[in-house]
């Protein structure tokens, strides 16, 4: 079998999750016509930079974990070009974002949290995917796994609830 190119992979993902991708980002932006195609590019480049991109079994979830991750930076970066926060001593708090070290760190995390996500039971990690990334309300949720909405706040619930145990491991390693 031969292996796809990280080209393949990316062009592929944009694809099948290009439009949810771009939903679930204007949702989140102040400015949506003109951050929207900024944060995209940026999440395409970073799956580009995945060393062995053949290891993501969800690209889907792996997508819109970078995507957040995007938009969390962009979100800081914006709130630095505020003339309050400049003024502020927490302005030197974040001076290392644009690491490339530290954002490979970080997408070595997200990439530790996927494989921890795949151990959760297929109906908690459907309801966390359909809340999370596509935005569905308990209600669509339920309808969509057969289940009641009181189910999904509990798959919601254990689900969140891992990843904090998992977040909480991996900040007791060691470097």
């Amino acid at each position: 079998m031969s292996r796809v190119s990280k080209q393949a992979f990316v062009t592929a993902v944009e694809k099948t999750h290009g439009l949810q991708l771009r939903r679930f980002l204007a949702a989140r932006l102040r400015n949506a016509a003109a951050d929207t195609p900024d944060l995209m590019q940026e999440v395409y480049l970073r799956l580009l930079r995945v060393a062995d991109h053949e290891t993501i079994r969800n690209p889907q979830a792996y997508l819109f974990t970078v995507a957040s991750h995007v938009l969390h930076q962009h979100t800081l970066r914006q709130s630095m070009t505020s003339p309050a926060l400049l003024e502020s001593p927490l302005e030197c708090a974040f001076v290392g974002l644009s690491d490339p070290a530290a954002e490979a760190e970080l997408d070595e995390v997200f990439v530790e949290l996927e494989r921890s996500l795949q151990k959760l039971s297929p109906k908690v990690y459907a309801a966390l995917i359909l809340s999370r990334c596509d935005g569905m309300t308990l209600k669509d949720i339920a309808a969509r796994l057969g289940v009641s909405r009181q189910m999904v706040k509990k798959y919601l619930a254990k689900a969140l609830i891992h990843i904090r145990q998992r977040l909480n491991e991996m900040s007791e390693v060691p470097p």
